[in-house]
């Protein structure tokens, strides 16, 4: 008779955790979700943070930044895996990604900077596409390996370290396209 509550509660112990983890897997941002955890190219990645990213009085698109999960504080500059997932909520041309990316690389690097690094820049540029509202676009750096992709469709690959500082840091580094976003990507706000 002593057994029942027992079963019972063991019972309640072993779904209380896989119940807490189903809620956890995902977080939402104006309609857009993100996991919390995600594998690309057998390279695991964990949720850092997730935000939205308002343009004058519009929400323009969400975001979320992951890292590898060895990599315990946000790190978006340094050569350890790491991705950031947009997902859009207005359509947007390629040659203004491609417009805007060059703008913000040339005033993070500088002329110099920018130069050095327009060879590669050019090439991923070329490999944007239009986007609507719900594509989703997703910068990763794993494995020495940048890549671009849209709604998981790879555009791009390359091998440049400086490159891939260079866009990561549009959203993530020092003088971000907003700091309150890149705040929210590193899990600070």
């Amino acid at each position: 008779m002593h057994l029942f509550p027992l079963i019972s509660l063991l019972a309640l112990m072993l779904l209380a955790p896989s119940a807490s983890a189903q809620a956890s897997e995902r977080v939402e941002v104006n309609g857009a979700r993100f996991t919390t955890q995600l594998e690309v190219d057998g390279q695991p990645f964990h949720l850092v943070g997730h935000g939205l990213f308002r343009y004058m009085i519009w929400d323009a698109y969400a975001g979320a930044y992951y890292q590898a999960p060895e990599s315990r504080t946000p790190a978006p500059l340094d050569e350890i895996p790491r991705r950031l997932e947009l997902e859009y909520f207005h359509a947007i041309e390629a040659d203004d990604f491609a417009g805007v990316t060059r703008d913000r690389v040339r005033e993070n690097l500088g002329e110099a900077g920018y130069r050095e690094l327009l060879a590669g820049l050019n090439a991923f540029t070329r490999a944007y596409r239009s986007v609507e509202p719900g594509d989703r676009y997703a910068l990763t750096w794993s494995d020495e390996e940048l890549s671009l992709a849209l709604n998981d469709e790879e555009l791009y690959r390359g091998g440049d370290t400086a490159l891939a500082e260079a866009l990561f840091a549009i959203w993530l580094g020092a003088s971000p396209l907003k700091e309150n976003f890149r705040d929210a990507l590193l899990g600070r706000g």
